[in-house]
């Protein structure tokens, strides 16, 4: 299953699907609750990634997860730690549940990072994502990085 995204609107379920994020497109294909291929045909960097999901403006994964990342204060705990994330969940898992984690949990309080429009904003943030493809790609290398291996 694959949607076709366009910033602003949900346009329904198609053959093969886009998602644009201002002049970024990438297009991705949902297979068996997994987005298997990457979004913007390249690998992400875990260094990035780890920067992106503490920053407060763009991933905030510390919000809700807690992460093994003890220089940074308040980690969450509404969410799942995210520790052993890297032995739990295959890139193509992390992937769909960073875009639309609303496809496998409709009820999740989990916000969707790619898709406007699910999760309820201020009017000047209406029809943009939270993340760009290659902050999700940049995500999850970082997270597949993660196999426990860390004390608390």
């Amino acid at each position: 299953m694959t949607y076709r995204i366009i910033v602003g609107a949900l346009t329904g379920i198609v053959v093969s699907g886009a998602l644009v994020t201002g002049t970024m497109a990438a297009d991705y294909k949902i297979v068996d609750g997994t987005i298997p291929q990457s979004l913007t045909g390249k690998a992400g960097d875990p260094v990035q990634g780890k920067k992106t999901a503490v920053n407060r403006k763009k991933g905030n994964c510390l919000a809700c997860h807690v992460m093994p990342i003890p220089e940074e204060q308040f980690h969450g705990e509404v969410g799942p730690d995210l520790g052993e994330s890297g032995s739990n969940y295959s890139a193509a898992e992390l992937r769909m549940r960073l875009v639309d984690p609303k496809v496998l949990n409709p009820d999740t309080i989990m916000p969707a990072f790619l898709v406007p429009g699910k999760t309820a904003v201020l009017k000047k943030f209406a029809g943009k994502t939270i993340l760009s493809p290659q902050d999700v790609e940049d995500i999850v290398a970082y997270l597949t990085t993660l196999k426990g291996s860390y004390s608390k």
